[in-house]
């Protein structure tokens, strides 16, 4: 049970694989053993990095109010402790919230961002409704009940159901409630155009209520991918692991190659002189390596995944291009 004293707290958490860091955030009263399969499918070719959130699992329990700044820094330590410099941050639900705040508070620490059944902020009456409803049973110290609903919902088998609420209920009811008022309280949509690094967005279908969600954020975001899957709800982590796990491990991919092809670009136009019969094939090579560039940042169709790039033979359950443009035109108007 690896733990780290962060800003004077002791937060559990794993580290699994080795290769690209990958940081998940998991929402209140759940825990890091809801990545579970994100740990078990990714760290073949990434470091996966989970962590109990302070006052959530066998992380202690936080004296000092939870907000989204306090989860930051304790994030942003935990890198520091682990020695990695920069690292891709994933933010499943209201975790993702926190995700979108740790990309504008430190920018250079964090690779790219992505965001799963996530929402900038909770401004419909029915999320904001659900938030209050758990902020209600956290006052009232129907802990047990909670964690019932919240672990049963996530869970895609009795085993993942009892892990969910075993974990859960470690934490401390108190900081479950802080951790959900603050999700009410948080607002970041407007600041979002300034978050630079490249953004992945996964959807469900069947998630309505975050459908509208899905819209803003590409609407304000200036970089980013979506992915809408086909048959999908809320509980993609659990539910649609082999999906969202392998839409990830490609996207991933596709931004360290650009990252790759950009520094040797960077680093040929270093090259202050050369003598003049070498001007046309050095013209020539940068010229290759900025295609390279292009080709690697190309905006590819955000709800399509080629199925050679799949490592079985099964076809991810995403939406077609028409589907898609079914979706975002039928939520569009919400914007307004």
């Amino acid at each position: 049970m690896p733990k780290r004293l962060i800003n004077g707290i002791h937060l559990h958490y794993h580290t699994y694989g080795t290769g690209t860091p990958i940081l998940f955030i998991h929402p209140p009263l759940l825990t890091s053993a809801n990545f579970r399969y994100q740990a078990a499918q990714l760290s073949s070719t990434h470091q996966v990095i989970t962590f109990d959130i302070r006052g959530h699992g066998e992380s202690d329990a936080s004296k000092e109010p939870i907000t989204y700044p306090l989860i930051v820094q304790d994030m942003v330590k935990l890198l520091d402790e682990l020695g990695i410099k920069q690292a891709y941050i994933c933010g499943y639900s209201t975790g993702g919230a926190v995700a979108l705040q740790a990309l504008q508070s430190h920018p250079h620490r964090f690779k790219g961002g992505i965001l799963v059944s996530t929402m900038a902020e909770a401004s419909d009456y029915w999320l904001r409704g659900r938030i209050a409803l758990a902020i209600a049973l956290t006052a009232m110290r129907a802990k047990s009940l909670l964690a019932w609903a919240i672990s049963f919902g996530n869970a895609d088998s009795r085993t993942t159901y009892r892990n969910l609420k075993r974990t859960a209920m470690r934490g401390d009811v108190s900081n479950w409630k802080q951790y959900y008022q603050a999700s009410l309280k948080h607002r970041c949509t407007e600041q979002l155009k300034s978050i630079q690094a490249p953004m992945l967005l996964i959807y469900g279908e069947k998630d309505k209520g975050f459908h509208r969600y899905a819209v803003k954020l590409q609407r304000y975001l200036p970089h980013y991918h979506l992915y809408w899957l086909k048959g999908a709800k809320h509980q993609i982590p659990t539910k649609q692991a082999r999906e969202m796990n392998g839409i990830i491990a490609r996207w991933v991919r596709n931004q360290e190659l650009a990252s790759e092809v950009k520094e040797e670009l960077l680093a040929k136009r270093t090259v202050k002189s050369m003598p003049k019969q070498e001007d046309a094939n050095t013209q020539s090579e940068w010229d290759g390596a900025a295609s390279e560039v292009n080709s690697a940042n190309a905006v590819e169709p955000p709800w399509y995944m080629e199925e050679e790039d799949l490592r079985t033979a099964d076809a991810l359950h995403v939406l077609t291009a028409a589907e898609a443009g079914e979706v975002d035109d039928h939520h569009a108007d919400e914007l307004h």
